[in-house]
This record gives C-alpha cells, sequence and structure tokens, in this order.
C-alpha cells in the first residue's frame, strides 16, 4: 500500500507525535494552517467516514478522548478549537485515509 500515513504509522516516516492511542495516533500537520494544526489518524486504513460503521461505538469513544487530551496538551481547549474531516477530493481530502484536523492556537473565522 502506497498510503503516506499508513507508512507514518508503520514508522517508515518519521513524523512529530504528539499523543497515541490504542486505534490512533496524533501528529502534527506539516502544512500547518493554524498555530496549532493536529491530524489525528487512525491506525487502521480506513478511507471513509462510513466505515466506522463497522467498528464498535468505543472506537469512537477512544477517538474523542483523544481529542480532548491533545486539546488540552497543546493548550486550546478552553479557548476553543475546531475539529474538521473532509470525505473525498471535492471536499479536500488529499489523502485517502480518514483523518481528522484539529485546529486551533487563534480565533478562526465562520465557514461557508
Amino acid at each position: 500500500m502506497n498510503c503516506i500515513f499508513c507508512k507514518i504509522i508503520n514508522g517508515d516516516i518519521p513524523s512529530k507525535i504528539v499523543a497515541e492511542s490504542s486505534n490512533y495516533i496524533a501528529i502534527k500537520d506539516i502544512n500547518p494552517v493554524s498555530p496549532v494544526h493536529i491530524l489525528i489518524i487512525p491506525k487502521e486504513h480506513i478511507e471513509k467516514p462510513g466505515e466506522l460503521a463497522k467498528f464498535d461505538g468505543k472506537i469512537l469513544q477512544e477517538l474523542f478522548e483523544l481529542v480532548e487530551e491533545v486539546a488540552r496538551s497543546e493548550n486550546i481547549f478552553d479557548s476553543g478549537y475546531r475539529l474538521i474531516v473532509n470525505s473525498g477530493k471535492d471536499a479536500g481530502q488529499e489523502v485517502a485515509h480518514l483523518h481528522w484536523h484539529l485546529l486551533g492556537g487563534r480565533k478562526l473565522g465562520k465557514l461557508g
């Protein structure tokens, strides 16, 4: 498989890991769009959000626990943050491996 995120998860490509859980890894984005820009990536190769339906609900609980942990460690929990998932080319998804963008560290503009 030629997935850059799978290579990062396997340790084939170095990255700045900020947190990790059983099913997810959180890394600093190499092209940040805000002072805090963390990618939260499932360790299993999943391409679309709907594929999460095949998992136990605990995997989503783990995701949001990791989001909160990272938001606290990056000092954006109290000031606020944005969590974004892009699905498909038209949404701006550049890597065909499901991931969430955790953004913060400044006032973010409105979407839309």
